[in-house]
């Protein structure tokens, strides 16, 4: 598949570790700050993983505004439109397709797709974003997730990204998944006092 370049952002640097982690466990821990292009990058670098096959990554954001803004950035960059490669789906909001490879949800549509069947047919891969951002509906995505992929898919990737949190710890949840820092990206600031 020929796609336009991704951009160069902080996390660029650690998708091959990330990309060799996903394919040689199922699980993986990011840890970036942010803007670095958790969300955005990540998803579209994996689209050609060998480990995808034909299913779909699932991308959970914690917030309607967050999966709306992730998809149409992620679209806009393989010039598309949201509702190609890249759809998003919320309450009472869906723009999917049958080409849609990379599919943001929000938690709550995430708890819903695994209770309707727990096999997740046609994902390879769920992605937790912003995932300090700590919620009962995300906990237990990712509950339910590890439990799908305990009992019923063992091939089923998981990847918990975030910008603050303590990385060894989930990796403990993960059973022992590695983690993978990225660096961010530092500018200059000159700080100028006028007179009145």
């Amino acid at each position: 598949m020929t796609r336009k370049p991704l951009p160069e952002l902080p996390v660029s640097a650690v998708l091959p570790a990330l990309s060799e982690a996903l394919g040689q466990g199922n699980s993986a821990v990011l840890v970036a700050p942010p803007g670095a292009g958790k969300t955005t990058l990540v998803p579209l670098a994996l689209l050609d993983a060998p480990w995808l096959g034909t299913g779909k990554i699932i991308l959970l954001e914690p917030r309607r505004l967050a999966a709306r803004g992730a998809a149409r950035r992620m679209a806009e960059l393989l010039g598309e439109e949201p509702g190609e490669t890249v759809g998003y789906a919320m309450r009472m909001e869906n723009r999917t397709s049958a080409r849609t490879k990379i599919l943001v949800v929000t938690e709550g549509v995430l708890s819903r797709m695994i209770l309707d069947d727990p096999e997740l047919p046609g994902v390879s891969a769920v992605f937790f974003d912003e995932f300090h951002e700590r919620s009962l509906d995300g906990d237990f995505g990712l509950a339910l997730a590890l439990d799908v992929q305990g009992a019923l898919r063992p091939e089923l990737r998981l990847l918990v990204m975030s910008a603050t949190l303590d990385g060894g710890r989930v990796s403990r949840l993960l059973s022992g998944a590695p983690v993978i820092e990225s660096e961010g990206r530092a500018f200059p600031v000159d700080i100028r006092y006028d007179e009145r």
